[in-house]
């Protein structure tokens, strides 16, 4: 019999049914199954010189040369001060600049927006998103996100889900590196949206669609974005038409509790709009926009404090759906 503290039925059922694991796609079967659609990769790349060079080499060796599954891969670079740019394209990405991919748009901040432009450079039917920032990357992490929406058309998209080991000096915490995640993310979305409880890692940077559906949605401009995403595609095409796909362990740069923290207050932001969208709260955005920390130290310490106060805007901003932008260029021109 269930129980009121047990998963929901729904979502038991849906994670039966919609969860995979990466070793079950093979990419020779991928091939097969792709037939005459078109697969592109997108990295949303800022300062990650030390490690988006490995990333594409080798999903062009495993995926573009040994099988041609994947038909391009881009780099979005985000306003990167180091050689990011360069050394993606000497790996063989195609590199494309944010501020150009958004030129004549209002300039916004933040990996929505890489993301964004990602989607409007990308010429594939199946887009998938791959963060930059990963180490001992290997395809899986590609062919896992394509694997069910390949094989399945009732699948629209995927999300990615993983060990996340947080590495210190002193020990390693295999799974404690979603901090955002077990702090912010899943409790808003079993509190608000509890549909959407059954994914693993709902802020992964790892994920793929279909483009017609990925253009039907709007692309919050900083951390929000992926949340934003999964509430959206929720209301637009409903549970069964997403999956997530478990694709082993992930290890990448682990942010400071600081930089977390503005992550947190970005994704509450960026909940917030969705929710009066729902008619839940009354207001389109909260009372404030402005996050509040203090910084142990420093010459600025305030007296009495020891602290320095530090004040982020973690306000998000949105850009529209890329169909809608698409049909209103057309209209005009």
């Amino acid at each position: 019999m269930w129980h009121p503290l047990s998963v929901s039925p729904v979502v038991e059922a849906w994670s039966a049914y919609r969860t995979s694991t990466a070793s079950q796609w093979k990419p020779r079967d991928l091939v097969r199954a792709k037939r005459s659609s078109t697969v592109s990769v997108v990295l949303p790349a800022r300062d990650e010189q030390d490690t988006v060079g490995a990333i594409v080499r080798t999903i062009r060796r495993h995926l573009v040369e040994r099988v041609p599954l994947v038909d391009e891969v881009i780099v979005v670079d985000s306003r990167s001060v180091d050689e990011t740019a360069r050394v993606a394209g000497e790996a063989g990405a195609r590199v494309v600049d944010q501020d150009q991919m958004t030129r004549g748009l209002p300039r916004l901040e933040g990996k929505g927006d890489a993301l964004w432009a990602g989607l409007a450079a990308a010429r594939g039917d199946i887009v998938a998103f791959v963060d930059a920032d990963l180490r001992e990357f290997r395809p899986h992490f590609v062919t896992g996100l394509l694997g069910p929406l390949l094989t399945d058309p009732s699948v629209v998209y995927v999300k990615g889900f993983y060990h996340r080991p947080l590495e210190s000096l002193a020990d390693t915490e295999r799974d404690g590196g979603g901090r955002v995640t077990e702090i912010m993310a899943r409790p808003l979305l079993n509190l608000c949206w509890p549909e959407l409880s059954g994914f693993v890692q709902p802020l992964a940077g790892e994920y793929a669609g279909r483009r017609d559906v990925l253009e039907q949605l709007p692309f919050v401009s900083g951390y929000g974005v992926e949340l934003a995403m999964l509430i959206d595609l929720l209301d637009s095409v409903g549970l069964d038409a997403l999956a997530q796909v478990d694709l082993g362990e992930r290890h990448h740069r682990h942010q400071s509790t600081e930089a977390l923290g503005r992550m947190a207050a970005q994704i509450l932001y960026t909940a917030w709009s969705r929710l009066y969208r729902a008619g839940i709260v009354p207001t389109p955005e909260p009372a404030a926009d402005a996050l509040t920390q203090f910084r142990r130290g420093g010459e600025d310490a305030l007296p009495g404090l020891g602290r320095e106060v530090v004040v982020h805007d973690v306000s998000v901003r949105e850009r529209p759906p890329l169909a809608r932008l698409r049909s209103a260029m057309t209209v005009v021109s």
